[in-house]
């Protein structure tokens, strides 16, 4: 038996290449999916089966682009009303990996489509080794249960909860466990950062393990997690079967990059904050290259994406990024990136920023609103004091509400996120903005006072 774990970075998701005997089963694959083909070889093992835990809204699937490098069966939940597939699994079907028995469980709650794979030695066939829990049991946390509306919220806890304590925890304490997320994910809140658990750990050490049922669903039910826009694209192209990814696109030069946004494309400029605030593009979105992997879920919709990266092979890690949550409409890459723009005469911007020190002079002077720009958690966490909160993802729906007496400084946990913030409020029209630089941990770095909510 091998088992390879392969990540998604910036989604913190975690899917599986599981072989024995030269057969082999993946779960959950992402979208760029030549690996799994690589590591079954690596094996010297067929991938038999792919199975989905449930139908996922956080990242475009790779099953069936996976099926058509491999000729593998696809298998999901009976209550997946996907347009591809070969297997409707129901609860309590068996199936075989070399010597390996998989059983599948269903595990409503997270969706009314999820469920969870239990592997077992054929020779011990009673014993569970481990089960792959998709977002059903999480390390640390159980999956969020909102997906379906507010309104279901209650419900959905409900299931989640009796499928935890009646579907997994009898799978005794011994019992391996691997999830679909990890640390980081907008599906959980209090991930671990490990790979993997126990159920015996998480019976130990995973706080919601240790409420009744009522207590559980409460807590469900006041989390309010964030919920990205790019959630129902995923989940069409899933329902649908993805086509495959787009090729990377080619670097142009500085002429034809301009000519290309002039035709109503967004630029991406992937360089690191302070890089940004230097110089950029006029009317481009600031998203570091790791933000690439998830923030543009918040801030783009299906437009023509152009790229400007610190490295030419910023350009390749950054299609990946794009493909996996569904964008696929990639232009080009600026060849020669900012130094060749400006080489051109080009027009570019500079943003204003500010240390944590210069912020708090300022506002002692009351020359400066603040803006955090965090999520909901992070303010309640601690925050500067009379700071005003506005979640990046939604400043394009409310930036009329901001202040414009004073300058507006923005901050967030280290300078990324209210980055990109200052980046829509620029295109927007707000000019008399910076941003603390260093941000909420150079705040407390520094010893400065914080609030909490």
């Amino acid at each position: 038996m091998q088992l390879e774990i392969v990540k998604a970075k910036g989604l913190a998701h975690n899917s599986y290449l599981l072989s024995d005997h030269g057969e082999a089963l993946v779960v959950d694959p992402r979208r760029d999916c030549k690996i799994y083909a690589e590591l079954a070889d690596r094996e010297c093992a067929q991938i038999k089966y792919i199975f989905e835990s449930h139908c996922h809204e956080d990242f475009v699937s790779g099953s069936a682009a996976l099926k058509r490098f491999t000729g593998a069966e696809i298998g999901h939940s009976a209550e997946t009303h996907l347009r591809y597939g070969d297997h409707d699994l129901k609860d309590g079907e068996t199936f075989y990996v070399g010597d390996l028995k998989v059983e599948v469980r269903s595990t409503p709650g997270h969706t009314n489509d999820s469920l969870c794979f239990v592997i077992y030695a054929r020779l011990h066939n009673e014993t569970p080794l481990c089960v792959f829990t998709g977002d059903t049991l999480l390390a640390g946390d159980v999956g969020r249960t909102d997906l379906l509306g507010v309104s279901s919220n209650g419900a959905q806890s409900k299931k989640l909860y009796e499928s935890v304590v009646e579907r997994l925890l009898p799978l005794g304490d011994h019992t391996i466990v691997y999830p679909a997320h990890g640390a980081g994910s907008v599906c959980g809140h209090n991930l671990s950062a490990t790979d993997s658990s126990t159920i015996g750990y998480e019976r130990q050490m995973n706080r919601l393990l240790h409420l009744d049922e009522g207590q559980f669903v409460r807590y469900l039910e006041e989390q309010h997690l964030s919920l990205p826009p790019y959630f129902g694209k995923a989940r069409a192209l899933n329902i649908s079967g993805p086509p495959p990814m787009s090729e990377a696109g080619r670097a142009v030069n500085a002429d034809e990059f301009e000519k290309l946004a002039s035709r109503g494309a967004t630029i991406v400029d992937t360089r690191e904050p302070g890089a940004f605030a230097g110089s950029h593009i006029p009317g481009s979105l600031s998203i570091w290259l790791d933000g690439v992997s998830f923030f543009p879920g918040w801030v783009l919709d299906n437009e023509r994406v152009l790229l400007v990266t610190e490295r030419p092979l910023d350009m390749e890690a950054a299609h990946t990024y794009l493909g996996r949550l569904g964008f696929d409409n990639i232009g080009a890459s600026l060849c020669g990136g900012m130094p060749g723009w400006r080489n051109r005469g080009k027009p570019w911007a500079r943003l204003k920023t500010c240390s944590a020190e210069q912020l708090k002079e300022a506002l002692e002077r009351d020359v400066t609103n603040v803006l955090d720009v965090r999520e909901d958690y992070e303010w309640k966490e601690g925050h500067i004091g009379g700071a005003q909160h506005l979640f990046f993802g939604d400043i394009k729906k409310q930036h009329e509400q901001l202040p414009a007496d004073k300058t507006l400084a923005l901050y967030c946990s280290w300078g990324a996120r209210a980055t990109l913030a200052a980046s829509i409020l620029l295109g927007l029209g707000h000019a008399n903005i910076r941003v603390v630089l260093g941000a909420i941990r150079a705040w407390k770095s520094e010893g400065f006072p914080i609030e909490r909510a």
